[in-house]
């Protein structure tokens, strides 16, 4: 057991060093220059320039530059803003609560939005059929567009039509319902898939037939028994989907014109301010493996086949 959980802890470190790196070499062979951002339309001259680059370490060899960004890492400093001049924790800070809340919020549409379809579509035959085929043509809708056209439309209908809802801001919980649900659909209607092809699935084995055989219901076999055998490969999907949640937030709360990272991390790249960009980026790779890691350890609770393995 404790080889596994050491094993699952390495690969994590692996993906956030492969995180850091990709990100600080995106960041670092884009077009353009740190110092002629930060200059802009300021006096321009070879000392000020000198003095710039010493000041943030650009000045030394690339390699220098990235093993003390890395032992900055290590030791939970992300540096100060090139920008705003304040220590990125304390920006990273006070934002992340908004993509938190936001996020949040999305993951609960998704699992009502998942499970409501799948369990009300599962098995439906003879003059049932339609809801299927309703539900199948929901999924497919939501999946196929992107979360910032979602949002657009749902603006257009519930803020600027009917004015349910606000059109940006971050003032109460009724300025989160159209953000997460822009988040919320996509996902909702993959999952969904997913969960009612693990139903399906199940209610063919031979427990399914037994239980039906004994007078179970059909609804009370699928929360009893069937849910917990579809939702393996759900939860799996689930995990994958982290990385595109938390992404997906960044364009959405553009869209939304709500606070949060999404902000942050837009402004941070136009400007090319380096170590803002690198701790959003290494607070994503953190927030993905450790949920990665709670997925794989809630297998052991859905199924318990496995805590014998």
């Amino acid at each position: 057991m404790w080889r596994a959980v050491l094993r699952r802890l390495g690969s994590g470190a692996v993906v956030l060093w492969a995180a850091a790196t990709a990100a600080y070499l995106a960041l670092h062979l884009a077009p353009g220059d740190t110092v002629d951002t930060l200059v802009g339309d300021g006096p321009d001259t070879p000392q000020i320039r000198a003095q710039i680059a010493a000041d943030l370490g650009l000045d030394r060899p690339a390699v220098v530059q990235y093993v003390t960004y890395l032992w900055r890492l290590l030791h939970g400093d992300f540096g100060r803003s090139y920008v705003l001049q304040r220590p990125v924790t304390d920006i990273i800070a006070s934002q992340v609560w908004p993509t938190v809340k936001l996020t949040l919020a999305a993951s609960a549409f998704t699992v009502v939005l998942a499970l409501g379809l799948a369990l009300l579509s599962t098995g439906r035959t003879g003059r049932w059929r339609w809801v299927r085929g309703l539900a199948s043509a929901l999924e497919l809708s939501a999946v196929s567009a992107p979360g910032f056209l979602i949002g657009i439309l749902l603006l257009s209908v519930f803020s600027f039509r009917y004015g349910w809802f606000p059109v940006s801001g971050d003032r109460d919980l009724s300025a989160l319902v159209l953000p997460a649900l822009s988040l919320a659909l996509p996902l909702g209607g993959l999952l969904s898939q997913v969960i009612r092809e693990g139903l399906e699935r199940a209610l063919d084995e031979p427990f399914a037939v037994t239980a039906r055989s004994r007078g179970l219901t059909r609804q009370a076999l699928l929360w009893r028994h069937a849910l917990r055998h579809a939702l393996l490969p759900a939860v799996t999907l689930a995990g994958t989907l982290i990385g595109f949640l938390l992404s997906a937030a960044v364009v959405v709360e553009r869209v939304f014109g709500r606070p949060g990272l999404g902000q942050v991390a837009t402004d941070a790249v136009g400007t090319k301010d380096i170590p803002v960009v690198l701790a959003v980026v290494m607070l994503s790779a953190a927030i993905y493996v450790a949920l990665s890691t709670v997925a794989d350890l809630t297998y052991l609770i859905i199924d318990p086949r496995l805590r014998k393995g």
